[in-house]
């Protein structure tokens, strides 16, 4: 079952196909494995699905030389409509955020409240190409292009928080050309506002512009796979994709380009991603590589009115890898180390740092509905050769259609 079902004009010369439009939907930057609940009016004018998700979390966290902390509520949740209006070919999204941690922070004088975090339209050339506007993922990281809820572990990688690209409004083009036991390959584009999600002060002509290209040397694949991590599918051949995103933000006024903190000068920030998923037979492996660099090679960012006064562009790099075996009753054990070096010119203000986790998943209904537990181990290394650790403990559920 695909997950639009529409009526086409037969007289159409190009009419696309269920499978088609399923792509065009998927190769939307993020993802609910459910199919959610739809509804479509009888002349098959338009046709809207809806979807929740829900993740409650308990976590408890010892840091060195503090007294043990145990937090717990809602991490995310989520609203989603999609569909089309009028012809199958106009596809619209939109995502709403409802829990507190899931509002980009606290509400400041003068700043948006971060509830829409994703509100655009695709509208498909023919069975291919594909062109968007509005305020999503851009094509970056798989990780971060994957929804939160198709993760296998609780949260993404510590380099996922600090060099991810996120959302920005803009124009994205996508060329996709996926065969299930051929060699594929999708290119995407994007150019953008280059400030983030819901960012209404913009006051020059500066631009992000990103693109990405993505490989499958032996075909898609089960159920566009790379979207959710693990191989919960059990792919019958090998499967592995390759993928490289690289974005130019001119004149960024954030730290982290699309996230992060107002710089006191405007920088030229360069990011690079890149990314490798294999599944076969239960077992999966995931790794990326992410890179931010500020024009210049200088992260450093000066006040104006007081020179005493900086504040930095968060560069660096980092390197994740992460793997998984996925037993046939549902049952999934995984594990993952990430390594993170900043710019020798910020190491005095943020510490290196490495983190390793084990987790067991039960999936009760795919990544739809499951348990997760995990305990993770953090490093940090500042630059006068002191090192702080910590560890967490955490158990999660997360349910939705």
């Amino acid at each position: 079952m695909s997950l639009f079902a529409f009526t086409a004009d037969a007289q159409e010369k190009d009419t696309l196909t269920n499978r088609d439009l399923e792509q065009r939907i998927y190769s939307l930057p993020y993802y609910s494995y459910g199919k959610g609940l739809g509804f479509t009016s009888p002349d098959s004018v338009y046709q809207m699905n809806i979807r929740f998700r829900i993740q409650s979390r308990g976590t408890f966290n010892q840091e060195e030389g503090k007294d043990g902390v145990i937090d717990g509520g809602v991490r995310r949740t989520r609203l989603r409509f999609d569909g089309y209006v009028g012809n199958p070919r106009f596809t619209y999204a939109l995502q709403l955020s409802f829990a507190p941690g899931d509002l980009g922070g606290a509400v400041e004088d003068g700043e948006n409240l971060q509830v829409i975090r994703d509100a655009v339209m695709f509208y498909s050339i023919n069975k291919h190409w594909s062109v968007g506007f509005g305020q999503t993922k851009l094509p970056g990281n798989r990780q971060r292009v994957n929804s939160s809820g198709a993760l296998q572990l609780t949260d993404r990688t510590i380099n996922n928080a600090t060099f991810n690209i996120d959302r920005d409004f803009g124009v994205q083009v996508n060329y996709i050309n996926q065969r299930r036991n051929r060699f594929s390959y999708n290119f995407k584009g994007a150019i953008s506002q280059g400030e983030g999600r819901n960012f209404t002060k913009n006051d020059d002509m500066n631009l992000a512009y990103t693109g990405k290209v993505e490989l499958y040397p032996f075909g898609s694949f089960k159920k566009n796979g790379e979207y959710f991590e693990g191989d919960i599918l059990r792919e019958e051949n090998p499967k592995l994709m390759l993928s490289a995103a690289y974005q130019f933000n001119n004149k960024a006024k954030r730290n982290a380009a699309q996230l992060g903190e107002y710089l006191y000068q405007k920088k030229d920030i360069y990011t690079l991603l890149a990314d490798a998923m294999f599944k076969y037979r239960g077992f999966s492996a995931f790794a990326a590589y992410m890179n931010r660099s500020a024009e210049d090679n200088n992260p450093i960012a000066v006040d104006p009115d007081d020179p005493t006064r900086i504040n930095y562009v968060v560069a660096g790099q980092g390197f994740d890898i992460q793997s998984s075996y996925m037993f046939l009753k549902g049952y999934e054990i995984i594990g993952r180390y990430s390594w993170q070096e900043m710019n020798q010119q910020i190491r005095q203000y943020r510490p290196d740092a490495q983190q390793m986790t084990i987790g067991l998943t039960r999936y009760i209904w795919e990544h739809a509905f499951k348990i997760q537990g995990e305990l993770t181990y953090n490093k940090q290394d500042y630059f006068n050769n002191t090192t702080r650790n910590s560890w967490y403990g955490r158990f999660q559920i997360e349910i939705g259609i």
